[in-house]
């Protein structure tokens, strides 16, 4: 699979309620992310898996994003390749932002994309 045909979702698209699995490092999420968003890093993945098996084992599809694309776009084949509906959120957090959708830290300090 090529990355081409990889199922991709504009931002705008991403349902208020869907489950959201950001993949980017510990630093980057501190920084802000969208509210009620599963954070499993990328470096963590392969460790963590069972966390998103059990995220979606009531047959959610999983949004997977990180800053612009690249890096959820890997995590979304592997999660396609082991039967899960997952898709990439084109753009990241940085459309997410640009969308106005909505982020926040966990200090509660003002929230950005690093």
């Amino acid at each position: 699979m090529n990355f081409a045909s990889l199922p991709q979702v504009d931002v705008a698209k991403v349902p208020a309620d869907g489950l959201l699995l950001d993949v980017r490092e510990d630093n980057e999420w501190a920084a802000g992310h969208a509210e009620g968003a599963l954070h499993i890093p990328m470096s963590d993945f392969v460790a963590r898996f069972g966390e998103v098996t059990e995220a979606v084992a009531d047959g959610r599809q999983a949004y997977v994003l990180c800053r612009v694309g690249g890096r959820s776009a890997q995590v979304t084949q592997y999660l396609v390749q082991q039967g899960i509906d997952a898709v990439n959120v084109d753009g990241g957090m940085l459309a997410w932002e640009g969308a106005g959708r909505p982020i926040v830290t966990e200090s509660g300090n003002p929230a950005f994309v690093l």
